[in-house]
């Protein structure tokens, strides 16, 4: 295959994924009650945790027994000021906080975390199976004007997705990922 076949096809692809961008924002929000977090802080609500900004990225991470989910947020770690410089920015994880605020302490974590341990928000926002099990997944929120919430748009996390440019860089070798699962590295 020639690399302009290459290149063509990364376009192609790149064209496709601001396609899918514009069709994901074009949706009608979908408005949501004000969920209440365990925070490092005491109970906190869905609404507080935008930072004052209009706009919240939220994570839904299925804890620290994920090592998937981890590497994720290690990605995310780095970008925290980028990310915090347009939006809120928070990562909700499964894992009791406890253990979510011990985990975060040994990652490095520098962005805000609340535990989502009942799992009630994660199964209205779709990122848990029939019996409550996490799924991973990214949700956009706009705080309106009148303190109302909507969810704009959201995304899963799995391997090779956008969110995270280690399984990018593998592509890039000759064996590609080669087997290759994020490690335990504490």
């Amino acid at each position: 295959m020639s690399h302009e076949t290459i290149q063509a096809l990364e376009q192609e692809i790149l064209d496709l994924k601001i396609k899918l961008a514009e069709m994901k924002r074009d949706q009608p929000p979908v408005r949501v009650k004000d969920y209440i977090f365990d925070s490092p802080t005491g109970s906190i609500h869905l609404s507080d945790l935008f930072q004052g900004k209009p706009d919240l990225v939220l994570v839904c991470n299925m804890g620290s027994g994920c090592r998937h989910c981890t590497l994720w947020a290690d990605g995310f770690n780095g970008v925290v000021p980028e990310l915090e410089s347009r939006a809120g920015f928070v990562l909700v994880s499964a894992d009791p906080l406890e253990r979510l605020v011990e985990y975060a302490k040994k990652r490095s974590w520098r962005f805000q975390i609340a535990s989502d341990a009942d799992g009630q928000f994660r199964k209205d926002m779709g990122f848990a199976d029939a019996v409550g099990d996490p799924w991973p997944g990214i949700i956009g929120f706009r705080k309106n004007t009148d303190g109302s919430l909507d969810r704009i748009a959201s995304s899963m996390l799995g391997e090779g997705d956008d969110f995270c440019p280690t399984w990018h860089m593998f592509d890039l070798l000759a064996d590609g990922w080669n087997g290759w699962e994020p490690g335990r590295r504490l």
